[in-house]
């Protein structure tokens, strides 16, 4: 049964981000849990009272037709919630396009469930290296790296899937059929709450309520949470964006004396061996790789070889898991093969696939890493697990949670899930640590 005071409910696109965003409101001093799914009456009890509770979900991989399918059930349990505030959870890069993870349609399905006009959009995460300025999405090459424009951010302009090629949000987002977007830009945050009330209220006016707010420090996130949190106290609101949104909800709740933070915790160290599973060919994931690799037993997949070939991926799956079953830790990393091509969907269901195969042979590991948000969302789908907690942090935007699953064997297996552009050149070896 829902909670009376539950005050925030999110829906995020992959499961990378979900995490992200847990660990955010876990942080701030909220009661929280991540479900994998709509979750039913007996996986609600477990959780307990709750102040927030999100769904991951893959809707950043799907077609529209998939998407409706995908987000259907989840608004509807969203409607039974008495939660004031409903966040759709996108990537703080915004990759997306017409034809994959529609961040219009996402909205639109999701906008009967708010009797609020305003739908703000934040577009920036500086947490994340990530800012708005004037509409325009900034994001920084890497932990610490460069900070660029993202169409010609060096690996979000030639992503695989969603290249980003344009950096007005509101000219993105009215490709994939949101036009007549408002904008608060970063110095209606610099004048007085009743200037920014203005500001607020013409760009809501400027279309169909959609405004997109520029985001350039943690003190306009601040700023923006109060906005947010005043008007859906009076009607619902749905807002869009990364886990700046819980970000700036949290802050203002800190800053009321609602919740009181919490230190952040240290991820403890792993017990058994670890698997690592990388399905990102990022760069920032490639140097993590490089530099990790030494403190692993390194397996390739091959998806041209093990695509379509059942006893191809049985023997893959039987070796990982021996190596595991000996004690040594596993990086198994995707590789581009001249053999064949496959789609990013098909590697993504491919790694699910193995990583359930080696965890049915391999009790004793307890820890698993999968980077890249496809390979980590399909990958932690094929295990049927219910909910994550959060457990600690291994870096800025790269928790570790621990699973929640009926199967004895799973429960409390501890996961991290980062995205591609994630992490400090030694995450790999952290996850170890």
């Amino acid at each position: 049964m829902a909670d009376a005071g539950l005050r925030y409910a999110y829906y995020a696109d992959d499961f990378t981000g979900a995490t992200d965003t847990l660990a955010t409101l876990a942080q701030a001093g909220l009661r929280t849990m991540l479900f994998l799914g709509v979750p039913d009456a007996q996986e609600r009890a477990a959780a307990g009272p709750l102040d927030a509770l999100g769904i991951a979900g893959i809707a950043r991989s799907l077609p529209p037709h998939e998407m409706r399918g995908e987000l259907a059930p989840v608004a509807r349990f969203f409607g039974t919630l008495p939660a004031p505030l409903l966040h759709y959870k996108c990537c703080s890069t915004f990759d997306s396009a017409p034809d994959v993870g529609n961040l219009a349609l996402a909205a639109a399905l999701l906008r009967p469930l708010a009797s609020n006009r305003l739908v703000p959009i934040l577009g920036g995460q500086p947490s994340l290296g990530r800012y708005c300025a004037f509409g325009q999405l900034f994001a920084a090459a890497g932990q610490g790296g460069e900070v660029v424009r993202i169409d010609r951010h060096p690996t979000m302009s030639t992503h695989p899937v969603t290249p980003m090629q344009e950096a007005d949000l509101r000219r993105h987002l009215a490709a994939q059929g949101w036009p007549g977007l408002g904008l608060v830009d970063w110095r209606a945050m610099e004048q007085d709450d009743a200037a920014l009330d203005r500001a607020v209220d013409a760009a809501q006016a400027a279309g169909d309520g959609g405004a997109l707010f520029d985001v350039l420090t943690d003190a306009h996130l601040r700023r923006i949470g109060a906005v947010l949190w005043r008007r859906a106290s009076t009607a619902r609101l749905l807002a869009l964006g990364a886990s700046s949104v819980a970000q700036a909800l949290c802050a203002h709740w800190q800053e009321q004396g609602v919740f009181s933070a919490r230190p952040d915790a240290a991820a403890p160290p792993a017990r058994g061996p670890v698997l690592l599973l990388v399905g990102s060919l990022s760069p920032v994931t490639a140097r993590q790789l490089q530099e990790g690799a030494s403190h692993y037993q390194v397996m390739a997949i091959d998806p041209a070889l093990l695509l379509g070939d059942a006893q191809a991926v049985e023997r893959w799956i039987r070796e990982c898991a021996a190596s595991l079953n000996a004690g040594r830790p596993v990086l198994a990393h995707t590789v581009r093969s001249v053999a064949g091509s496959a789609t990013a969907r098909e590697v993504a269901q491919l790694c699910g696939r193995l990583l359930a195969g080696v965890l049915a042979l391999a009790p004793a590991v307890r820890r698993v890493g999968i980077a890249g948000g496809d390979s980590s969302s399909h990958a932690v789908r094929a295990l049927g697990l219910w909910g994550l907690s959060p457990l600690g942090a291994l870096a800025p935007g790269v928790p570790l949670v621990r699973a929640h699953a009926r199967e004895a064997r799973l429960d409390g297996l501890e996961l991290m899930l980062k995205g591609g552009q994630m992490g400090p050149v030694d995450l790999f070896t952290r996850l170890l640590a």
